[in-house]
């Protein structure tokens, strides 16, 4: 994309619109990764997400949608991986020192609120770019169920629902039309799974999707085995998808 006047060559410049391009395609480069969504649920937080297609000598539990924050907090993300990395592991630092210094676990609007003034840092400064990913960050804290996402441009939002990725209008419109507060924990995943296969323009195989919840009872972060995504994406996928 060639911009007269070169406001996409720097972070630093505003375009004539007011726009910071470099942002726009980071952004951009979210939209067009594997999706990742996430939903409260009367019961607990569900996070999902669908892995990049598979080398056939990866090995299949290996992840890099999902990531444990704290025992109580998790996320998933769609981007660049490697940023993703990069503030995951400013999320686990932030949370152990609130352990070590409060004796008590972090509370997740303020985890979001340091990773958010981390990632804005990054669209002011000369030499440096946005991180390429947009992080959905769920789970339960001394309050409530929480789910908010972390884009960009540092802008972070609080949701009940929320999608990112490819196919993401699609998947946003089905939880649109169908998302309950209400729900259970174990329909949450199946909405879950149901708004990756509407995100999806293709069959999906169990093995690229990755499912966590964080119950309100427990508040753990648990990843759902397998076998289990397996036995709903059979019975939410209609047969003969290509």
């Amino acid at each position: 994309m060639f911009v007269p006047g070169g406001y996409d060559r720097a972070i630093t410049v505003f375009s004539p619109e007011g726009r910071i391009l470099q942002v726009e395609y980071a952004t951009e480069m979210v939209n067009n990764s594997p999706t990742a969504l996430g939903l409260v649920t009367k019961e607990g937080v569900v996070l999902a997400g669908l892995e990049k297609r598979l080398d056939a000598l990866q090995d299949r539990e290996f992840s890099q949608k999902l990531f444990i924050l704290d025992d109580h907090i998790g996320s998933v993300v769609a981007g660049f991986s490697s940023d993703a990395r990069i503030l995951v592991e400013n999320a686990r630092t932030e949370a152990q020192m609130n352990r070590l210094l409060y004796d008590e676990a972090i509370d997740m609007e303020y985890l979001i609120k340091k990773l958010s003034n981390i990632v804005q840092q990054y669209t002011q400064h000369a030499g440096v770019r946005p991180f390429g990913v947009s992080m959905i960050v769920g789970g339960v804290d001394q309050f409530a169920e929480r789910l908010y996402q972390l884009d960009p441009s540092g802008v972070y939002g609080k949701y009940f629902a929320t999608v990112v990725g490819v196919g993401k209008d699609e998947a946003t419109a089905f939880f649109r039309e169908t998302y309950r507060r209400d729900l259970t924990l174990e329909e949450g995943i199946r909405h879950a799974i149901q708004g990756l296969i509407k995100a999806s323009k293709e069959k999906l195989e169990a093995e690229r999707i990755r499912v966590a919840t964080v119950p309100s009872d427990s508040q753990k972060f648990t990843l759902l085995p397998q076998d289990e995504i397996s036995q709903v994406l059979e019975k939410e996928q209609p047969k003969g998808t290509e």
